[in-house]
């Protein structure tokens, strides 16, 4: 069987056995979560990419050492540890910024509408605008919840792991979301279409 199609698990139990190439396949597989979460996170990219190698860097340590505990949670282990290394920055820089995601890095940037003319492509775009300033009206909770969903394509259960709750109050959170995200749209009478 390929590395490529072998659990996370499996792989890390590889990895600390020996097998280097186990870890490649580790970070190739969940590189585009973790670095997209930091870079939500510190809103510089070469900030995140200091931060993503130092994630892994502490995930290799981790493991050589024996201090990894197998419970089959891998990726939300390392959205732990890029959330705690992300939030370490901000301490030592003696700030700390409120995850917000900029504007070139859009929560429904995964919305794909093909062929646009430039009016629809500005359409589309305050759009975004629009509701990207909606979640912001949301409690911390369900924006966090929206933000690793959408933007962050975390699974439920990836999501319930790494915020430390149970699946039904993630998807509890994110249905409130939707719902509260309507209640405003309506008391506000915005209209959300291309």
């Amino acid at each position: 069987m390929q590395l490529s199609q072998v659990q996370d698990q499996v792989l890390v139990r590889n990895y600390i056995n020996g097998q280097e190439e186990a870890l490649s396949v580790l970070v190739t597989r969940h590189q585009q979560k973790v670095y997209s979460y930091i870079r939500m996170l510190v809103k510089d990219s070469a900030l995140a990419e200091d931060i993503f190698q130092d994630v892994f860097v502490k995930v290799i340590h981790t493991l050589k050492s024996g201090n990894y505990n197998e419970e089959g949670k891998f990726l939300p282990w390392v959205m732990r540890i890029a959330h705690n290394l992300s939030i370490d920055h901000f301490r030592k820089a003696k700030r700390f910024q409120v995850v917000q995601p900029r504007d070139e890095m859009d929560v429904f940037r995964t919305l794909k509408i093909d062929d646009l003319n430039v009016e629809d492509q500005m359409v589309k775009d305050q759009i975004l605008k629009d509701v990207k300033k909606l979640i912001k009206e949301l409690p911390p909770e369900q924006q966090e919840v929206l933000i690793l969903r959408h933007y962050a394509d975390m699974s439920f259960q990836e999501i319930a792991d790494f915020t430390d709750v149970s699946i039904n109050t993630a998807l509890g959170r994110m249905r409130y979301a939707l719902i509260n995200l309507r209640k405003i749209i309506k008391q506000n009478e915005i209209v959300l279409s291309v």
